[in-house]
C-alpha cells in the first residue's frame, strides 16, 4: 500500500517520456496502471532502471494527483514540525516544507491568523474528504492523551510549541504533550525549538512534566544549575573568572558577580567544573 504523505519504497515499473512510473509490487492486485505514480525526470537519479527499488516521498500535485519526488520534506504525514509561512490567500496560509507545492493550512485550521514570514508549529495530516495533505496549527487536538508508553527518567525528543504562564508546552516524541516549567529553564527556548529532555513526572491525570536536565541535576543549587546549563549550551566552556567584569557575568548568566563566585565555588567543590586561567570548564 502506498502512503500519501510518507516516504515509500517503490519499484520502477516503466519509463516514459515524462519520467518513471513507480508502484508497490507487494500490493498489486491486478495489472492495472491506475495506481502507478509518476516520478518526474527531474527527480530521477542517475542509473535508475526498470525493476529498481527507490525511496520516494509521495504527495499530491496541483491537480490532486499522487506524484513522487526524491526530495525530503521538512514534515511527513502525522508529524509535527515548525514551518515558515510564505503566502496567505483566501484559501489559507501556505508553508514552505521543501517541495515545489507549498503546504496549505486552511483558515479553519489556524489557532490564530497566520502571517507571512512567521514560523509556526503545525501537524500535517491527510484530509480524508479531499485526499489532500493539509496542516493545522491547532496542535493540541492531535496529541495522544494515552501516555502509558512513557516512563520517568526516560530521555525524549521534544519540540517546543507554546509559551504559557507556567513555562513551555512541548511535544514529546512527536506524539505526547508535556510541560517544562519556566523556573527550570536556564536558556532561551522559543516555539519551534527542538530539544532533548527527560520525563520528570507523570501525573494521575496523564499530564507530563519534563526537564531539560538529566535526573539528579535538579538537586544542584539553582544558580549553580544555571551555570551548568549554560556550560552545556556553550560546548562546556565559559570565558568567565573571578576577575571578569560584573557586567559581563550578568550579560552571560543574569546573576551578580557575588552570586557567580558562590555558585562556582559550589560546583568546584563538587568537582563538576574545572577552573582554568581564562574561564571555567565542564568536567
Amino acid at each position: 500500500m502506498i502512503d500519501i504523505g510518507r516516504i515509500n519504497t517503490l519499484t520502477a515499473l516503466r519509463e516514459t517520456s515524462v519520467g518513471f512510473f513507480l508502484g508497490d509490487l507487494s500490493d498489486r492486485r491486478s495489472q492495472s496502471y491506475d495506481n502507478d505514480i509518476l516520478l518526474p525526470f527531474k527527480y530521477v537519479p542517475n542509473g535508475l532502471s526498470v525493476d529498481d527499488q527507490i525511496d520516494v516521498f509521495v504527495y499530491t500535485d496541483s491537480e490532486d494527483r499522487p506524484i513522487a519526488t526524491t526530495l525530503t520534506p521538512a514534515i511527513q504525514c502525522d508529524e509535527f514540525a515548525s514551518l515558515q509561512v510564505v503566502a496567505v490567500t483566501s484559501a489559507g496560509a501556505f508553508l514552505d516544507w521543501g517541495l515545489e507545492k507549498d503546504l496549505l493550512v486552511p483558515h479553519r485550521e489556524q489557532s490564530r491568523p497566520m502571517e507571512v514570514g512567521q514560523w509556526y508549529v503545525v501537524f500535517m495530516y491527510l484530509d480524508k474528504e479531499t485526499n489532500r495533505l493539509v496542516a493545522s496549527s491547532k496542535v493540541n487536538r492531535f496529541l495522544d492523551p494515552d501516555v502509558r508508553d512513557l516512563f520517568v527518567g526516560e530521555e525524549v525528543q521534544l519540540l517546543a510549541y507554546e509559551t504559557t504562564d507556567l513555562g513551555v508546552n512541548v511535544i514529546i516524541n512527536n506524539r505526547y504533550k508535556g510541560l517544562v516549567y519556566g523556573n527550570e529553564i536556564f536558556r532561551t527556548v522559543r516555539p519551534g525549538d527542538p530539544l532533548i529532555g527527560y520525563i520528570k513526572h507523570i501525573r494521575d491525570d496523564n499530564r507530563v512534566d519534563v526537564s531539560l536536565q538529566k535526573p539528579g541535576f535538579e538537586n544542584v543549587e539553582p544558580n549553580a544549575r544555571r551555570i551548568l546549563a549554560t556550560l552545556k549550551a556553550e560546548n562546556g566552556f565559559l570565558p568567565l573568572t573571578d576577575n571578569s567584569p560584573p557586567e559581563e557575568i550578568y550579560k552571560t548568566l543574569e546573576m551578580s558577580k557575588k552570586t557567580f563566585k558562590k555558585a562556582v565555588g559550589t560546583l568546584y567543590r563538587e568537582r563538576k567544573i574545572a577552573l582554568e586561567e581564562n574561564g571555567i570548564r565542564l568536567v
